[in-house]
């Protein structure tokens, strides 16, 4: 594991949550100066950092500790009826694994999936350059994973491949295609494909038990929460 004794890291000052509404929250990032590297990165997710385009970051909230880091083993997964639904809905998708690159057709997805399930949100209205900042990063461990109907563009979830696991960055879908529930298929996928290259979990990012937003996190099981730095299982 890296020494995380030589990084060095700086707190904002408090702003207003984006999840609870009543709170301020303070967030730790890794010193920017600091090379995106792939090893950090791995050993930093096991103690619930999270990356936002080029920076690596967790919540550091003096009187809240509402988000709780998450992530799924890759194996020993049970499912739920819904979930065999929505996996039997989506067998006619196929994936393809690409690097990062900004197009016409994926900011096309992007906005509308911005503008019709997060108008209420942070990152709305959406923009070029927001979708390049946030997601469209030269990493060798990023992928954009396409789920098409044919040639049509369902789904795009971005995923950091580590030597850890898979880190599930963000997911956005067509917001007409609601019956596939294409946000809770890419999850399974992504579960599915950590399996596939040997890796131990999906992280999931925070789950915070006051967000509705939040909730479809404890539909998968097992699911493992990082509680005073030790990873508990939920069956």
């Amino acid at each position: 594991m890296t020494s995380l004794a030589r990084l060095k890291f700086y707190a904002t000052q408090p702003h207003a949550c984006s999840y609870l509404p009543d709170e301020q929250a303070t967030t730790l990032f890794l010193d920017p100066s600091q090379p995106m590297d792939g090893k950090v990165y791995a050993d930093l997710s096991e103690i619930g950092f999270r990356r936002s385009g080029d920076h690596l970051y967790r919540p550091h909230c003096q009187k809240c500790t509402a988000c709780i880091p998450a992530r799924i083993p890759s194996t020993g997964m049970t499912l739920s009826r819904q979930q065999k639904r929505i996996i039997k809905r989506n067998t006619d998708l196929t994936v393809r694994a690409i690097k990062p690159v900004f197009t016409e057709e994926y900011y096309s997805l992007y906005s509308s999936y911005i503008e019709t399930r997060h108008a209420d949100g942070d990152m709305y209205p959406p923009s070029r350059d927001q979708f390049n900042t946030f997601l469209v990063r030269e990493l060798p461990f990023s992928y954009f994973y396409e789920f098409r109907l044919g040639r049509k563009l369902m789904a795009i979830a971005v995923s950091d491949v580590l030597s850890n696991g898979l880190s599930a960055v963000y997911t956005f879908y067509d917001p007409a295609e609601e019956r596939r529930s294409l946000g809770r298929f890419a999850i399974l996928w992504q579960i599915e494909e950590a399996a596939r290259l040997g890796l131990q979990a999906l992280y999931l990012g925070y789950w915070i038990k006051n967000c509705r937003k939040m909730n479809y996190k404890t539909e998968y099981r097992p699911i493992e929460l990082l509680v005073n730095q030790r990873w508990v299982r939920l069956t």
